[in-house]
């Protein structure tokens, strides 16, 4: 829970509100990342927009952040618990709509 992970590595450190001050402009990515893998050949997928070579996932976030608003650089954002429990439902390989 709330593990750092920047470039899908972890970075070995915990978020909290002190690592927080001391990077103001990180896009917090926390705890799981859902990697995401467009259908559209061309399209999202081995193309211009392609959603896993742009680093496009579904991750967790800070609880402090808010949550239903465009604050990260494309992905999905859940509360950290919430991802942790969907990472640990749902197996490789999952289809998903994503819609606005």
């Amino acid at each position: 829970m709330n593990s750092v992970l920047v470039g899908r590595r972890s970075t070995g450190e915990i978020y909290s509100a002190n690592l927080a001050k001391t990077h103001p402009h990180r896009d917090w990515v926390l705890s799981r990342i859902l990697w995401l893998s467009g259908k559209e050949i061309g399209l999202n997928r081995l193309g211009n927009q392609d959603t896993m070579q742009r680093y496009i996932y579904i991750h967790g976030t800070p609880d402090s952040e808010p949550m239903g608003q465009p604050l990260s650089h494309g992905c999905i954002r859940m509360r950290n618990q919430d991802v942790i429990e969907l990472f640990d439902l749902i197996p490789v390989g999952t289809e998903v709509m994503i819609q606005p």
